[in-house]
């Protein structure tokens, strides 16, 4: 990497970022040096600005971040380091160090899941259709998702696009119940097909 350290006397941002949950956990700063140990030792190293040397992340408390990937931006003087932690980031014990918990997002996705949740925690006083079905128990709710199913392969034999997406949608959506139901959640799904993909 053919990286400019002229900017910022010697040093460049480096952003890190966890590899799994794509959660931006801290911003350091590296001089060659520190780049140099991060790649010997697959530990991401800094350089301190306050103590004016090197600082390998978790050296004291053992929270250390582990290298996954570097890349270089498109000015030659910023590092977005993939990394692997172990444990949290932060000096004051959060997960990352904007105080956010370092888990999943999968954006819409994850709302929906939150909505859901919150309408079944909440059940007895909801008068939603989601809280309805979780008040009908697992069965209606298991049932919901095979009509569902049902409506898409019909939808799927067919040419209209727009009620195969609609039945597609009718169908995830009850499944994001049916999850809820038994105790999981979409994450519980993503690690299978994951451990399945390094097969």
């Amino acid at each position: 990497m053919n990286i400019d350290y002229t900017k910022n006397n010697g040093l460049v941002p480096a952003i890190i970022q966890d590899e799994t949950t794509h959660k931006v956990l801290m911003l350091g700063y590296m001089n060659q040096e520190a780049l140099n140990k991060t790649l010997e030792t697959q530990l991401v190293t800094f350089f301190s600005r306050t103590k004016q040397r090197l600082w390998t992340k978790g050296e004291e408390s053992g929270h250390v971040l582990k290298l996954v990937s570097i890349k270089l931006d498109c000015d030659s003087d910023t590092l977005l380091i993939k990394v692997t932690p172990e444990g949290p980031t932060c000096h004051k014990g959060s997960d990352t160090c904007w105080n956010e918990d370092n888990i999943r997002d999968y954006g819409f996705l994850t709302t929906l899941e939150t909505i859901i949740a919150d309408r079944k925690n909440n059940a007895a006083e909801d008068t939603s259709y989601v809280a309805s079905l979780f008040a009908k128990g697992i069965n209606k709710i298991a049932q919901k998702v095979g009509e569902e199913a049902v409506e898409v392969v019909i939808e799927a034999k067919d040419s209209n696009d727009d009620l195969f997406l609609n039945e597609s949608a009718d169908l995830l959506f009850h499944y994001l119940i049916l999850l809820q139901a038994k105790g999981f959640e979409i994450n519980d799904i993503i690690k299978i097909l994951e451990q399945r993909a390094v097969k």
